[in-house]
């Protein structure tokens, strides 16, 4: 899965040190993971400000040696969003897992992306890998062969037997997307499901207040908080009472958050805004 790229990541890559854009829980998960093979280090983070914001590149701090960059694009549990991908002078390593195929991407400006698809693709259990042929040339050597890149890019993804179903269910997606529109279609309807449940937010007098500032919000999920728990828990329990189900906010954050994948419909956004006025009017 996704959490397993934590480790071999470093595994295949981390030589001399490697260096880490921190903006959630994730990305810094998989800095500690790779410190069992390395040396590991902050380009940037905004863990001093409960990851609330994305650094911008002017700030980055990058070390003589450093072996790769690592980013996660979007950030689920605190709600921010790579708007723009940074451009930097060593391997680019991003993990995509949860807006993979939710907007165009620039493949070739990344040496290696990931994504776990169980957000935007199929089921859990399948990991998409893309990564360049002149960084394979580089993976370490000696490793066991379920750790190394190199013995799934020689084997065809096909080393071991693959999740097969998981596989059929991502192809079937991937045709839906094409019949959406592509991905070009599917960032516009994103964004515009996104737009519904921001403007209440930022149209509600400070009721609703979201976690990420403005110019790092995540289209994928909408973290907010209201003015006390108590509110909190009786938003969650009402909207549930409404079938808008899964709004508490991650365990480590707290308050709320709708994650609004590809599958979720504009409809439900829309539902989910118009409860959210209600809410607002009856306190």
């Amino acid at each position: 899965g996704g959490s397993m790229q934590f480790l071999m990541h470093g595994a295949n890559f981390l030589k001399h040190r490697g260096g880490y854009l921190n903006t959630g829980i994730w990305s810094d998960k998989a800095m500690k993971a790779a410190s069992y093979y390395g040396e590991v280090y902050e380009v940037a983070s905004s863990k001093a400000d409960h990851f609330s914001y994305i650094p911008k590149e002017d700030t980055f701090m990058v070390k003589p040696d450093t072996d790769y960059i690592y980013m996660t694009s979007n950030n689920t549990v605190h709600g921010t969003q790579w708007q723009t991908f940074p451009h930097v002078d060593v391997p680019l390593f991003c993990d995509m897992s949860s807006d993979f195929l939710s907007r165009p991407v620039a493949v070739t400006n990344f040496d290696f992306i990931y994504a776990g698809v169980q957000k935007n693709v199929g089921p859990a259990g399948v990991v998409v890998g893309i990564i360049k042929d002149s960084l394979l040339k580089h993976v370490r050597e000696g490793l066991p062969d379920m750790l190394s890149y190199r013995t799934f890019a020689d084997h065809d993804s096909t080393y071991n037997t693959p999740p097969v179903f998981c596989i059929y269910f991502v192809n079937r997606v991937a045709h839906w997307l094409e019949e959406q529109g592509g991905l070009t279609a599917i960032e516009a309807r994103n964004a515009k499901k996104a737009a519904l449940l921001y403007d209440c937010i930022d149209g509600s007098d400070g009721f609703y207040r979201g976690h990420a500032t403005k110019d790092s919000r995540s289209v994928m999920n909408v973290t907010f908080n209201l003015p006390t728990p108590e509110l909190e828990a009786k938003f969650v329990a009402e909207a549930t009472a409404r079938d808008l189900i899964g709004i508490k906010g991650h365990r480590s954050l707290g308050g709320c958050r709708a994650s609004i994948y590809n599958a979720v419909t504009e409809e439900a956004c829309q539902a989910l805004a118009d409860f959210m006025n209600e809410f607002k009017k009856k306190q």
